[in-house]
């Protein structure tokens, strides 16, 4: 499959001109049963010192519509929780959300209520003298054909009004299959497709961008797509998170005026 051609102008954010610091993060897959990722987390969220905030999708390990917030159990509860961490951080710095593609039921309720900015999938970043694109990422894994026309389907405005529609605990389990779904096929030793690097060039030079920053494929590492151009063309993709894991996976990605990227690995939660 092609990957999807950009929407005419591209989206664009324009750093302010006292922004000195961003912070990228994304695939926190955030969920009730979590404790300790919620928990570092929440900690960075109080404490990052960045002027802005980029949330590349996948905060939740699942969303199923904003009306979750008002739910009497633990879902409803946890939600709100996150909503309160999220306000407050928002509070004191700038908060942009992409969706991803277990959040992108994701709405403008919940978005206002948090003091957070939606953005486009993908939305050119300009700051420090280059334009950055931002992206989830998983439009760009051409290889998973049956996902890529599963994403299709769930981002149609009309199928997610359908689904809206249905009563939450209808919604709740359904997004309760997709997750037991998705841990037998991790289980079963799934090779998820990564990004698609020409589709990733082509994309870069369409939008006139010298860096694509994604998530969703949980592969950290920096890519050089093509050294022939000045700057040189690069895709950044961002870590994960899993505070269980061994050794924890907590890192964010932070641009500085003048510097290189950075990886911050937050092992102690900071």
């Amino acid at each position: 499959m092609a990957a999807e051609p950009l929407p005419t102008p591209v989206p664009e954010v324009r750093a302010a001109p006292a922004w000195r610091a961003l912070d990228f993060i994304s695939d926190l897959h955030l969920q009730a049963s979590q404790h300790a990722t919620f928990a570092a987390w929440q900690r960075y969220m109080a404490s990052t010192p960045a002027d802005a905030l980029f949330i590349l999708g996948d905060l939740f390990d699942a969303w199923v519509g904003d009306d979750i917030t008002a739910a009497s159990d633990a879902d409803g509860s946890f939600a709100l929780q996150c909503q309160q961490v999220l306000h407050a951080t928002s509070r004191r710095l700038p908060v942009y959300f992409m969706h991803g593609n277990r959040d992108f039921l994701l709405g403008e309720d919940f978005a206002r209520a948090c003091g957070m900015t939606l953005l486009a999938d993908p939305t050119v970043l300009t700051f420090d003298g280059q334009r950055w694109l931002l992206s989830h990422g998983d439009a760009l894994c051409l290889d998973d054909v049956d996902y890529l026309k599963f994403r299709q389907l769930v981002r149609n405005q009309a199928w997610q009004q359908a689904l809206l529609a249905k009563p939450l605990t209808e919604r709740q389990l359904l997004a309760r299959g997709l997750r037991s779904e998705s841990e037998s096929r991790k289980a079963n030793g799934s090779v998820y497709a990564d990004v698609d690097a020409a589709a990733a060039k082509a994309l870069l030079i369409e939008a006139s961008a010298s860096t694509l920053i994604h998530g969703h494929t949980h592969l950290p590492n920096d890519h050089v797509l093509d050294t022939t151009t000045q700057p040189p063309l690069r895709r950044l993709v961002l870590s994960d998170w899993d505070a269980a894991a061994q050794p924890p996976r907590l890192q964010v990605l932070r641009l500085q005026a003048g510097h290189a990227p950075q990886r911050l690995p937050l092992i102690s939660g900071l």
